[in-house]
């Protein structure tokens, strides 16, 4: 969606903030930004950073931004914005999809900010794969039967050899590929803006991106917004049960939906579907069906078209239709989810989000768990998730990294930081509701807005009251009187 473009087109920004920056990063700090028109009301730039925070003189990374100019003609600041991941393209967010971003009332007020983190997109970005090496990857069907030894070496093998064409081809810069070196990034960002504090908005990992922010940076929180909350106390591990379970509960949800409508392709109750909906990922598994371009759905890619609709409601009905299709031997519409999922059209990938996805993962997380503890989580989500759960662990994907991880698994308090609000719903199967309330509690000074209802993340979905809590808070500063529950 084009925005308004009655603002006159302008190439440039307040000075930069440098005050209390240290010798060795004004040179960063400092910098002039040189804007270009990249489409109707929009200005892009590039903005230099250290490769590492820690040592400035090591080299640098290239950070791609947009700017969507505040319609009013007149800013009462920069909203930075991030949609997630980790590896989504902030760029493409606001270039794309500027209305979905962000509401019509912060456009006319903020002069709104996308940027590519390092590692993804249009910044200095890791590569790994070309094309039909990532669909090879991604899509070959593994040949050995699912939970043998073999079947999990076999697909240990295969995230080895993708960790080493990461290493290969990202010219160096895998180890510095984290969040911390991203949240420095953003108050990099912030100064050369010519913002004194930091305004930001935050889906999904991007929650994690911000909070990392506040507990770097307490004194320059301006107004965050956090949406989709990722809990930063808790393991890998239990990242990926809490989200097996999250999307389970969210495909129970599809099902009740489903089943009320006459084109539903089952029938029964929600527990009879679910059980139909295991014998044909089961089936699928077992003998998986040939698409035109050559792919064969099997289970595992099934599943990610599945998740890919759960995240918002209004896909539901493209899950109908993929399954119905599955269960007349039709793959085209599951690949079509799952195509989606992955940024893949035509056979070709449009972005490296998988790539910087996995690069960010690998060093943001610890990977210690115990066999038992891994065992537990298995059993765990068997019990709570009985229909995705086998087709949801593998081998763990960083297991053969070529860098140990450097992030660290706490609880984030932000002491110091002005208010933070966070933002969850009770039925998100990708940010589960639980991670929104823990962040909110941790935050010494977050505040949770809880919107009742379906789907991945809760401002500008629909709900105005959400909607007017959020935007009161960001244009005008008041924040909730305490937790606010939106129906």
């Amino acid at each position: 969606m084009i925005p308004d473009t009655s603002a006159p087109p302008s190439t440039e920004s307040p000075a930069p903030d440098t005050e209390g920056v240290a010798a060795d990063l004004l040179p960063f700090y400092g910098q002039e930004l040189d804007w270009s028109t990249c489409g109707d009301g929009f200005d892009c730039t590039t903005v230099t950073a250290p490769l590492d925070w820690a040592d400035p003189s090591v080299g640098e990374v290239e950070l791609s931004v947009i700017r969507s100019r505040a319609t009013s003609g007149e800013a009462i600041g920069s909203l930075l914005t991030n949609p997630g991941g980790p590896g989504a393209s902030g760029v493409g967010l606001i270039r794309d999809s500027l209305t979905y971003a962000v509401g019509e009332s912060v456009r006319e007020q903020f002069d709104v900010i996308g940027f590519d983190p390092r590692g993804v997109g249009e910044s200095t970005a890791v590569r790994c794969f070309d094309a039909p090496e990532m669909d090879a990857y991604l899509f070959d069907i593994p040949e050995n039967r699912r939970g043998t030894d073999a079947w999990a070496e076999e697909l240990r093998e295969r995230h080895a050899a993708f960790a080493e064409a990461c290493d290969a081809h990202s010219d160096g810069i895998i180890p510095f590929i984290t969040t911390e070196n991203s949240a420095r990034d953003m108050d990099l960002l912030r100064a050369v803006l010519g913002d004194r504090e930091l305004n930001y908005l935050g889906y999904s990992y991007g929650t994690f991106l911000g909070a990392t922010y506040a507990k770097l940076f307490p004194d320059k929180v301006g107004r965050l917004v956090l949406d989709g909350a990722v809990d930063p106390a808790i393991s890998n591990l239990e990242v990926d049960v809490v989200q097996g379970i999250g999307f389970e509960s969210a495909l129970r949800a599809y099902m009740a939906d489903c089943l009320e409508g006459s084109d539903c392709p089952f029938r029964g109750t929600v527990d009879g579907a679910m059980a139909d909906l295991g014998t044909l990922l089961a089936g699928v598994d077992r003998d998986p069906l040939p698409a035109a371009d050559g792919r064969e759905l099997g289970a595992d890619s099934l599943m990610t078209g599945i998740v890919a609709a759960l995240y918002a409601e209004e896909s539901w009905p493209y899950l109908s239709l993929a399954l119905q299709g599955a269960l007349e031997g039709d793959p085209e519409t599951a690949f079509l989810l799952a195509d989606f999922y992955y940024d893949r059209e035509g056979g070709e990938y449009l972005s490296n989000q998988t790539e910087a996805f996995r690069t960010y993962n690998c060093m943001d997380y610890p990977t210690e768990a115990t066999p038992d503890e891994i065992a537990a989580a298995r059993a765990r989500l068997a019990e709570e998730a009985p229909t995705v759960a086998p087709y949801w662990f593998g081998a763990n994907p960083c297991a053969d990294w070529p860098y140990p991880p450097t992030g660290v698994r706490e609880p984030i308090t932000a002491e110091g930081a002005a208010p933070i609000v966070v933002v969850g719903t009770t039925n998100d199967p990708a940010t589960p509701y639980e991670w929104s309330v823990s962040l909110a509690d941790q935050l010494a000074s977050g505040v949770l807005i809880t919107r009742e209802g379906e789907g991945h993340t809760g401002y500008n979905k629909g709900n105005a009251c959400v909607d007017e809590a959020v935007e009161a808070y960001l244009l005008e500063g008041t924040v909730p009187q305490g937790n606010i529950t939106c129906d």
